[in-house]
């Protein structure tokens, strides 16, 4: 069987699959599960500092950052969905030695994302205001003018993070996570420093996070495809190709990332609209959920970073034509992953009480905070190894639509009904949205175990 030079490095001799494929060594593995999860966790550590330093510009500041993080993270998803189809089909190439491909399909990443995001720009733009006006007309008006102000700005960093998570795609696709991490600390290291001097110096409130979060994009954007164009990588970008638009091979792209970006839009969705039900519970439930956000971030750290993991083994275990591989280390990774995201979501917990005193808002708030974030870690670390990691194995492999259907069940039909029925009919506020998450979490992962024990996954195509 063909192999590249990539794939040659980060398995090992030892042992021979059904399909010849040989395994994945348990240090290639932690190679790859390192870099992943220092990189999650400067991120959740900026997001936490961003909150922080946002805290101090008032509640009304708090309660507008987090009101509109709502909005944008939703085309944050549709990006990262374009790049994790494209790293799927990327991954299957090079798990198969087609490195032609590898290539072509790397392109297209570049492609797809770049126009996708250019109109998401020009439309957020021109829309932005009575988006939020529809979302959110019963807030404070100090409130209000947060949201305004930074999503006009944070719109304009929708090309810069298309395009890095195109080249991060790419780069985990290959294994070398080691790369994003260094990226990602120096785009982190740059949000932070500018968030200080927008926030402590500038006095610029929602602008003075919301321009380092911008400009560290595009630093890291700028940074990421220059690597991808490095001759010396298993799979090298040629802007030739990534300006020109292939059809057959975007089709086999979008054909994973569409129904993960419908997935995702789907579930940002979701949030939007309870975060509408949210604006309605007052100032201080609303800093509560937006600080509880980026905990909640910080929580789900571990399932967040092995996603990308599942993506590359089963990727290149199923383009080398072994499902048994592709079986194997599934199981392998999501025994890892349960016993990880256990001990960390425990010490977030335990972490919790010295964190909270940082934050300048109310003890009402504070309460809450705690409340939330411990129903979530519950289920954080219990159960959502089995609802995002493990699902993100079974689309490697190409079992995409189910992993839409099973999301649209959970998250917009399930998760939002319980939402508006606990926080409202029972007067629950956002204790019961916590509560309704983990158990949209806890439905969606019996349905995926499920679908991974009845085996139809085996017998995808993606290439």
């Amino acid at each position: 069987m063909k192999k590249n030079a990539g794939l040659a490095r980060i398995i090992e001799p030892k042992k021979q699959f059904a399909g010849g494929i040989r395994p994945f060594s348990n240090a290639a593995l932690w190679a790859m599960i390192v870099p992943l999860l220092i990189e999650q966790l400067l991120q959740v550590v900026v997001g936490l500092a961003d909150t922080l330093m946002v805290s101090y510009a008032g509640e009304a500041t708090v309660s507008g950052v987090s009101l509109d993080t709502m909005i944008y993270t939703i085309f944050i998803y549709l990006f990262t969905a374009v790049a994790t189809g494209g790293a799927v089909v990327v991954s299957q190439y090079l798990g198969g030695g087609d490195r032609e491909n590898a290539g072509l399909a790397a392109a297209q990443i570049f492609h797809i994302n770049t126009v996708l995001s250019a109109v998401c720009t020009i439309v957020m733009l021109l829309a932005g205001n009575a988006v939020l006006s529809g979302l959110y007309g019963g807030v404070e008006p100090a409130v209000m003018d947060a949201c305004r102000i930074y999503l006009r700005i944070v719109t304009l960093s929708f090309p810069a993070n298309a395009v890095y998570n195109a080249g991060a795609a790419l780069y985990r696709s290959m294994g070398k996570t080691r790369t994003t991490m260094f990226v990602s600390i120096a785009m982190n290291l740059l949000n932070v420093a500018g968030n200080a001097a927008g926030v402590f110096i500038l006095h610029a409130g929602a602008a003075g996070v919301a321009w380092p979060t911008t400009l560290s994009w595009y630093f890291a954007a700028a940074v990421m495809t220059a690597l991808c164009l490095r001759e010396q990588n298993d799979v090298c970008l040629r802007l030739k190709k990534a300006v020109s638009f292939h059809k057959t091979m975007a089709l086999r792209i979008l054909k994973i990332a569409v129904p993960g970006g419908i997935e995702n839009g789907l579930f940002q969705l979701a949030k939007v609209a309870l975060s509408a039900l949210i604006a309605t519970f007052g100032t201080a439930q609303i800093a509560a959920n937006g600080i509880g956000q980026t905990v909640w971030s910080f929580a789900a750290l571990v399932s967040v970073a092995l996603s990308p993991v599942y993506i590359t083994v089963t990727g290149q275990c199923m383009g080398a034509g072994d499902a048994d591989a592709a079986d194997y280390y599934m199981r392998k990774l999501t025994r890892l992953t349960v016993l990880l995201a256990v001990l960390w979501n425990a010490a977030v917990v335990l972490v919790l009480p010295v964190i909270l005193p940082f934050y300048d808002v109310t003890a009402e708030t504070k309460r809450l905070v705690f409340l939330i974030v411990v129903i979530h870690n519950f289920f954080a670390g219990i159960v959502q190894p089995f609802s995002m990691p493990l699902a993100a194995g079974l689309r490697a492999a190409g079992d995409v639509k189910f992993a839409m259907y099973s999301a649209i069940f959970c998250t917009v039909v399930l998760r939002t009904a319980l939402s508006f029925f606990l926080a409202l009919q029972l007067n629950m506020g956002v204790i019961g949205i916590a509560l309704a998450m983990g158990i949209d979490w806890t439905v969606k992962a019996a349905l995926d175990l499920l679908r991974y024990r009845g085996g139809k996954w085996r017998s995808l195509k993606v290439i």
